[in-house]
C-alpha cells in the first residue's frame, strides 16, 4: 500500500505535517479531511513511488537518479539507534517513530516513516526494507530476517552495527594510508609537467641562436619537452580511451575473474587484497552464522561481499562441497586463494561448537593484518614518492643549468 507524506491546516491554522498510508491519493486527502485537516501537499514516499496511478515515471526516474539516504557511516550509527532502542524494550514500530521524529534530514525522515508504516501494516521489517535495496542490502536484509525469526532481534542489530563499523573502520584506514601518497604522486605529476611543457621550452628558446652544441641531458629534455607539447592532448585522449576500454574488458564476467586472479599475484598489493576480502568474507559468515542463518544461505551471501571476482568462484565452490557433505575447514582449506588462517579457526569453530565466534576472531585478526600491511606499504612509498620527484626535478634543473655553466666558462 502506498505511504503519502502530508503538509496540512488544522482547525486552527496550524501546519502540521507527517506521513499516511492510504490505497490512493484520493484516499489520504479523505483520511485526512476525516482528521479535520485541510490536506495543502501530498507526496508518494518509499519504494511505492513507481506504483501509483500518474506517478510512474517520476517514481521510476527518481529511483533509478536519487542518492542514497544513507552513506555507509550513516547506516552503522542508524544501526546502532534502533539496536539500542529495541534492546531496550521499546516496541520495534514505536522505536522506528522515535528514529523518523528525530531524523535531521527531510528523505531520512520519509524512509523510516514508511518503514514504519509497512510494519504497522503487517509486513516483517526484513521485507519492508527490502523494498529499499539501493539504501539495504539483501545481506542486511537475511540478517534481520533471521533475527525476527529468533526472536533476538535487538542482539542481531547490535552485531549488524558493529560489523557495519568494523568494515567502515578498516576501509577507512585503508583510504588514510593510500591517500597521501596519492596527493604526492599527483603533485609530483603536476609539477613535472609544468617544469616540461613550460620551463624546458624556454631554455630552449634562449640558447637556439647559438651555434655550441648543447649539452646531452638540456638536448633529451628538449626533446622530452617538444613531444610533450606536440602531443600531449593526443596522450591524454589516448589514456581516456584506455581506461573506457579497460572499464569495458572488466564488466566481462571471464576477463574480471582472470583479472582479479592475476591481482592476488602480485608481490605486496595481491597478499593485501587477499587478507581484506577474506577479512570482509569472514566477518559476514560470522555475523550471518551468529543470527542463525543456515550455513549454506550465509556462505552465498558472504561470497556476494568479495569483490574479488576470482576468491568469490572459490567461495561458491567452497558451498558446493559443503552443500555435498564436506566440512565448512576442509572446503575452505581447498582453496588456496583464501589464508590458511581462516580454514585453522573455521576447523577450530567446528570441533568447540563456537564457529561464529572464531570466524569473528579470525575476521579481526585479518583486519587487522590488513591496516598494518597498509600502514607499512604508504610509510615506505612516501619517502620513495618524494625521493623519486627530487631526482625527476633535479634532473629538469641539471639540464636547465648546464647550458648557462657552459657559456659562463666560454665567456671566461
Amino acid at each position: 500500500m502506498p505511504v503519502y507524506s502530508f503538509e496540512a491546516l488544522t482547525d486552527q491554522g496550524q501546519t502540521r505535517k507527517g506521513v499516511i498510508e492510504a490505497d490512493s491519493a484520493k484516499a489520504a486527502r479523505g483520511m485526512l479531511r476525516s482528521q479535520a485537516l485541510v490536506p495543502m501537499k501530498l507526496e508518494v514516499v518509499g519504494a511505492e513511488a513507481g506504483q501509483v496511478p500518474g506517478k510512474e515515471g517520476a517514481g521510476q526516474t527518481g529511483g533509478r537518479f536519487k542518492r542514497r539516504v544513507f552513506n555507509a557511516t550513516g547506516l552503522g550509527v542508524w544501526t546502532r539507534q534502533l539496536a539500542g532502542l529495541v534492546s531496550s524494550g521499546l516496541p520495534l514500530e514505536r522505536a522506528l517513530s522515535s528514529l523518523s521524529d528525530e531524523a535531521e534530514r527531510e528523505v531520512e525522515h520519509h524512509l523510516v516513516a514508511t518503514l514504519r508504516a509497512e510494519v504497522n501494516g503487517g509486513s516483517t521489517f526484513a521485507r519492508a526494507l527490502a523494498q529499499h535495496p539501493q539504501e539495504f542490502s539483501a545481506i542486511f536484509c537475511a540478517v534481520i530476517g533471521a533475527g525476527e525469526q529468533s526472536g533476538n532481534l535487538g542482539l542481531v542489530l547490535e552485531r549488524l552495527a558493529d560489523d557495519l563499523e568494523e568494515q567502515q573502520a578498516l576501509k577507512s584506514k585503508l583510504i588514510g594510508a593510500a591517500l597521501y601518497p596519492a596527493i604526492v604522486t599527483l603533485v609530483a605529476i603536476v609539477i613535472v609537467l609544468f617544469l616540461v611543457a613550460y620551463v624546458v621550452p624556454q631554455v630552449a628558446h634562449v640558447f637556439a641562436s647559438s651555434k655550441r652544441a648543447l649539452p646531452i641531458l638540456t638536448v633529451i629534455m628538449i626533446g622530452i619537452s617538444n613531444f610533450v607539447r606536440s602531443y600531449g592532448w593526443l596522450m591524454l585522449v589516448a589514456l581516456v580511451f584506455m581506461a573506457i576500454g579497460a572499464r569495458l574488458a572488466l564488466a566481462n564476467a571471464l576477463f574480471r575473474e582472470k583479472f582479479d586472479a592475476a591481482w592476488l599475484n602480485l608481490p605486496i598489493l595481491g597478499k593485501l587484497a587477499r587478507s581484506y576480502n577474506t577479512a570482509r568474507f569472514a566477518s559476514t559468515l560470522a555475523m550471518l552464522a551468529a543470527a542463525g542463518v543456515p550455513i549454506l544461505k550465509a556462505l552465498q551471501a558472504a561470497a556476494d561481499t568479495l569483490s574479488n571476482r576470482a576468491m568469490r568462484t572459490d567461495a561458491l565452490d567452497a558451498l558446493v562441497l559443503v552443500r555435498e557433505g564436506a566440512p565448512l575447514a576442509s572446503a575452505l582449506a581447498q582453496k588456496k586463494r583464501f589464508p590458511g588462517l581462516l580454514a585453522m579457526f573455521a576447523r577450530l569453530g567446528e570441533q568447540t561448537g563456537q564457529l561464529p565466534l572464531m570466524l569473528q576472531r579470525a575476521s579481526k585478526q585479518l583486519s587487522t593484518e590488513v591496516a598494518r600491511r597498509a600502514m607499512q606499504l604508504a610509510t615506505l612509498l612516501e619517502p620513495l614518492l618524494i625521493v623519486a620527484m627530487g631526482v625527476v626535478v633535479m634532473l629538469i634543473v641539471l639540464a636547465v643549468l648546464l647550458p648557462i655553466i657552459q657559456l659562463n666558462q666560454l665567456v671566461k
